[in-house]
C-alpha cells in the first residue's frame, strides 16, 4: 500500500489551517451560506457561531454588499495602486479616517490582518529611521497577545502561548511582557529607549485566549506612550467593527493609537481586505524629498475594488442599521444563558464583552469528540485549547443565538471532552 492510499479520506491536495493533517477527520463541505446559516453538502444546516472568524458581522451574503460586489466586477475589479487608483479605495480611505477617533487619517491597505499589522511594525520602527534615530529597533507586546502568522507578527505574539512555540529562538526578538500596569512601568523604566512602539489587541486578546481587560489598562499605556515619547499600536483586527461592543474598542477607552489596524469585519466577511492607519505625526516622518524615507511596501492586491466595494457597503451597513445596539443585546442574551455553566464541573471562566461569549475550561482532553458533538447538535463553533467561545453575526436571531448557547452549555454539562 503506498503512503498516499493510506491517507484518511478528505481533502487530498488542500492543506488546511492550524491543523495536523494526518491526525485531524475530513472536514465539512459546506454547499452555500445565507445570514447566520451554513448548509452543507450533505444537506445538514449549521448555525455559525464564530461568523466565520468573526469577519461575517452582518451575517452571510447580505443583498446590500452583494450588489455592491457585483456592480464594480462589471466596472473594476482591480487596478494596482502603483501609480494608479480609484474611487473605492478613495472612498473607503476617506470613510475610514472619518470615522476613527484623532488624526488617524493616513491609510495604507493590504490583504490580511497579518499584513497589516506587520506593516505596522515597519512603519513604526521605520519612523524612528527616518528621524535619525537607530537604537529604537524593537517593540513590546504582550503574553497573552496574537498579532498573526507571518514572520514578524510571530515575534510579537506570547511565545509561552503555544502556537508558535516552535519557532524559539529563530525569529527576531521583541519584549513580550505581562500586561499589567506594574510590569510594563518596571519595564519602561529601564529599557524604553529600544522600544519603537507599544502594540496591544485593546480589551479582547483574541486567539491568545480571548482574555479580557479593561480601558484603564489602555488610558495607562497612553499616558506611558507619552512619558517616554513611543507610539502606540492597537492591533483590531479582531475587535474593530463592533465586536466589544463599541464601533472600535479603542472608543470604549476613549483612547486614539498612532497606528491601528484593521480587518476581519471590514469587509462584512466578503472578501479578504485589512488596513494600517497611521497618525498625521507618523506619516509625517515619511513625507521627505528624500526617496529612503518613503515606505516601501506594496502588496500586489492592495486596495482591491471589490474589496474596497465590499467595505463600502459594509460600512453603509454600520451606519444604517443597529449593528452595535444589536451587539449590546448579544452580549446580554450571552451573559444570561451561557450564566448557566458557572460552577459547572470543568469550567474555570465565564465571561462576556460585547459580542463575545466565552467559557474557559479546566481543559479539553478531546477536541475532536468535542467538535463533533457541537455540530451533531447543529451548530458550527470552533473551540481552540480550553476555550469554547462565541462570536456569531452581530444580526443573530435571538432564537438562532439561543441554539449556540444551549450547544455549549450541553457540550459542558456532558464532560468527557
Amino acid at each position: 500500500m503506498t503512503m498516499e492510499e493510506k491517507r484518511p479520506s478528505g481533502p487530498q491536495h488542500l492543506w488546511l489551517p492550524y491543523t495536523q493533517m494526518k491526525t485531524t477527520p475530513p472536514p465539512l463541505k459546506a454547499a452555500s451560506t445565507t445570514g447566520t446559516r451554513i448548509l452543507l453538502e450533505d444537506g445538514r444546516e449549521l448555525v455559525d457561531g464564530i461568523a466565520s472568524w468573526w469577519t461575517a458581522c452582518h451575517g452571510y451574503n447580505h443583498p446590500h454588499i452583494r450588489a455592491a460586489v457585483e456592480k464594480q466586477l462589471a466596472i473594476l475589479p482591480h487596478v494596482m495602486l502603483g501609480g494608479l487608483v480609484h474611487e473605492q479605495a478613495l472612498t473607503l480611505a476617506r470613510r475610514l479616517s472619518d470615522m476613527l477617533p484623532g488624526d488617524l487619517d493616513h491609510v495604507f491597505f493590504s490583504d490580511s490582518g497579518s499584513v497589516a499589522v506587520e506593516v505596522a511594525m515597519k512603519m513604526a520602527m521605520q519612523y524612528w529611521l527616518n528621524k535619525g534615530v537607530r537604537t529604537r529597533r524593537k517593540l513590546l507586546a504582550f503574553k497573552g497577545g496574537y498579532h498573526g502568522d507571518t514572520i514578524a507578527t510571530m515575534a510579537v505574539c506570547d511565545p509561552e502561548e503555544g502556537m508558535h512555540a516552535l519557532f524559539t529562538g529563530v525569529l527576531p526578538e521583541h519584549h513580550v511582557i505581562d500586561l499589567n500596569a506594574e510590569h510594563i512601568d518596571a519595564f519602561l523604566a529601564v529599557r524604553a529607549d529600544e522600544i519603537a512602539a507599544i502594540l496591544i489587541e485593546p480589551l479582547v486578546q483574541g486567539a491568545g485566549g480571548m482574555l479580557f481587560h479593561d480601558a484603564r489598562l489602555l488610558q495607562h499605556l497612553r499616558r506611558a506612550a507619552e512619558k517616554y515619547d513611543l507610539l502606540l499600536i492597537f492591533d483590531e483586527i479582531f475587535t474593530g467593527f463592533g465586536r466589544t461592543g463599541t464601533l472600535f474598542a479603542c472608543d470604549a477607552a476613549e483612547v486614539t493609537p498612532d497606528i491601528i489596524t484593521l480587518g476581519k469585519g471590514l469587509t462584512g466577511g466578503t472578501l479578504p481586505l485589512a488596513a494600517t492607519v497611521a497618525s498625521k505625526k507618523v506619516f509625517d516622518a515619511f513625507w521627505s524629498d528624500d526617496p529612503s524615507h518613503a515606505l516601501m511596501h506594496g502588496p500586489t492586491y492592495m486596495g482591491n475594488a471589490l474589496a474596497c466595494a465590499a467595505a463600502n457597503a459594509s460600512l453603509d451597513l454600520f451606519e444604517t442599521e443597529p449593528r452595535l445596539l444589536q451587539a449590546a443585546e448579544i452580549g446580554k442574551q450571552m451573559g444570561k444563558e451561557l450564566g448557566r455553566c458557572i460552577g459547572l464541573p470543568g469550567v474555570k471562566d465565564v465571561r462576556v464583552k460585547g459580542a463575545i461569549g466565552v467559557v474557559e475550561l479546566e481543559r479539553i482532553r478531546d477536541m475532536n469528540g468535542l467538535k463533533k458533538h457541537l455540530v451533531e447538535q447543529g451548530v458550527w463553533v470552533r473551540p481552540f485549547r480550553n476555550i469554547v467561545y462565541l462570536t456569531p453575526a452581530l444580526t443573530i436571531t435571538k432564537a438562532d443565538l439561543t441554539m449556540l448557547t444551549n450547544a455549549v452549555v450541553n457540550v459542558v454539562r456532558a464532560g468527557g471532552f
